[in-house]
This record gives C-alpha cells, sequence and structure tokens, in this order.
C-alpha cells in the first residue's frame, strides 16, 4: 500500500506551503492521501513571532545565554564522549509513558516560544498531527517521543547542562555555517581554531550522509538511539524525524545539505511535515493528558516493547 502525500520540493518551508501551488507528491509505505490542513498561528505564547531570537521578551535573555554556552562548548571531541557514554543505554529501565511522565519536571531554556513543561508540547503536536493525519499513527506517535531525550537534564541520567541536551543542532568537523541561531558565540569554540574543521566539507565527503556527520550532542541523538537500539518497528522516517527536528539550519535554512545522501532527502520531506507541529502547537492551552493517555498507550504498545533500556 503506498501514501500519496502533498509535499512541498525541498527547500520551502511547510508553513509557506499554502502559498504554492505546484507541488510533489511524496509516496511511502501506507494508504492514503492526506491534505496539508494545519492553520499555524501568527503568534507564539509570548506574543511574539516564533523563533524570534532577537525580540524583547522575559525569555530572550536566557535563551542567548544558553546558545553562547552552546557554541562554545559542543565540540566534536565533546560529541564523541557523550556517544560513547551514552550508548551504554545503562541510565534506567522503563516505559515510554513512564519517560513522558518524568517530562513534567523539565523546562527548555532554548525555546523562546514556550515555557510549559514539556510534556505538554509534546501531547500539543502529537495531536495537532494526529487530528490532519488521522491514519498515520506512526507519526502521531513520533511527536509524542520526539523529545523524549530532554531526561538527560535529571539526575538519573546524568543532569547534564541545557547547553548538552536541547536547542538547535548542528553539525562539528567542519565550518560552522552562518544560518546557525547566534553564530557569532562560535568564534570561542575550540573547533574554530583547529583548520582540518575549518572549510564547507571538514573531515566528510561530499553526499557522505548524515548518519556519518558527528552533530551536536542533545536530546535529538540520544532519543534516537534509544528507539533504534530497543528495537523500536516505528518507519526510517520517524527515526529520522527523532534525530534530526532540531536541526534547524538544515531544514529551515537548507544549511549543510551537500552532507545529505538520497536516502536523507526523502525522509527531510516527512520532516518537513512533521516540523510545522512541532513549532507552531506550541500553545498556553492545555491537553488534558488523562484523556488521551489511553490512545498514545497503544501505540506505545504497537511500536515499542514494554520497557526500554535508556
Amino acid at each position: 500500500m503506498t501514501i500519496l502525500i502533498n509535499q512541498p520540493e525541498l527547500g520551502i518551508r511547510v508553513e509557506d506551503q499554502k502559498h504554492q501551488h505546484d507541488v510533489k507528491e511524496l509516496v511511502l509505505d501506507g494508504g492514503f492521501q492526506v491534505p496539508d490542513r494545519f492553520d499555524a498561528p501568527e503568534i507564539n505564547s509570548f506574543g511574539k513571532s516564533f523563533r524570534d531570537y532577537h525580540a524583547e521578551s522575559e525569555r530572550q535573555k536566557t535563551v542567548e545565554e544558553f546558545y553562547r554556552q552552546q557554541h562554545i562548548n559542543q565540540t566534536y571531541d565533546f560529541v564523541k564522549k557523550m556517544r560513547e557514554e551514552y550508548s551504554k543505554l545503562d541510565k534506567a529501565v522503563m516505559s515510554i509513558w513512564e519517560c513522558c511522565e518524568l517530562l513534567n519536571e523539565v523546562v527548555d531554556d532554548s525555546d523562546p516560544d514556550l515555557d510549559e513543561p514539556q510534556i505538554q508540547h509534546l501531547l500539543q503536536s502529537a495531536e495537532a498531527i494526529r487530528k490532519d493525519y488521522p491514519d498515520e499513527d506512526w507519526l502521531h506517535l513520533t511527536a509524542l517521543i520526539h523529545d523524549l531525550g530532554k531526561v538527560l537534564l535529571l539526575p538519573k541520567f546524568g543532569e547534564l547542562p541545557q547547553w548538552a541536551v536541547v536547542g538547535d543542532t548542528f553539525p562539528l568537523g567542519c565550518a560552522f555555517d552562518e544560518s546557525n541561531v547566534h553564530h557569532k558565540y562560535f568564534k570561542e569554540n575550540p573547533d574554530a581554531k583547529n583548520p582540518a574543521y575549518g572549510t564547507k566539507n571538514g573531515i566528510y565527503k561530499e553526499g557522505c550522509g548524515l548518519d556519518n556527520v558527528m552533530i551536536s550532542w542533545g536530546h535529538d541523538d540520544y532519543m534516537y538511539l534509544v528507539a533504534k537500539e530497543n528495537g523500536t518497528t516505528l518507519p526510517p522516517a520517524a527515526l529520522f524525524i527523532v534525530r534530526y527536528h532540531s536541526f534547524y539550519p538544515l531544514h529551515k535554512a537548507g544549511a549543510y545539505t551537500h552532507l545529505m545522501n538520497k536516502g536523507d532527502e526523502e525522509n527531510l520531506k516527512w520532516l518537513h511535515v512533521f516540523n510545522k507541529y512541532d513549532l507552531y502547537s506550541k500553545s498556553k492551552v492545555l491537553v488534558d493528558v488523562d484523556a488521551v493517555k489511553p490512545y498514545y498507550q497503544s501505540l506505545i504498545e504497537k511500536y515499542f516493547p514494554a520497557k526500554l533500556r535508556w
């Protein structure tokens, strides 16, 4: 069976799709044709434009300081060390829903659009997708789990600093593209002094594939690792979304595309679909957790084992 989805050309932001008349069909395993129906709001929870990192607000100073620390401290060697440490999956054994509940304790300092506990963001994005794509249950579940790696902020998981868990992600081992938020702070990153990392390709070959690129460490890579190593039956597009949903320089600005392979290009189309719901569903209107819990538990049982190693 196939899904035929109206999908914009690569490089066209999903939020701009309503202004486009020429679209391409994305053919994936599944069932039917689904139109893009999500009506994105104009402003965020603070009355500002979404992802405006310079607008004066109660969050702006916190967010900029976060990115200053992230850009200085995320180095190639640091990411390599984190991947080696957390690939052991020896921090906890628990279910997906138990992890969701842990996120009640987490607020993301890098987010200029919302300061609610993270479980609400997960459910808001999942419910928005569920409304528009009712038969794509794998996409509903992907929205629910995409930020679960933020448990890295909690003591049981190492209590990593915010700059090592959240925020936009970017490649290490090559030049820092100017599309990165608050790019100016990269000049203080030790990798900026390494000539091997200073070119567009850096240590990589063009078209090598994102799986072969060292991306800054955080909740994306951690949750991808947890899902993959625990044998989830979610499709490859779901794992791609989980791993790269914070890679805004790629899927918003079109940077670093020279490192992608054909598989990345296909999966990026799904990430463009997902990103609209991830970003624009943030709201002060909260989801009734108890009301939707049975539905998401059924999806968890379908695509994951009862208990996972974290």
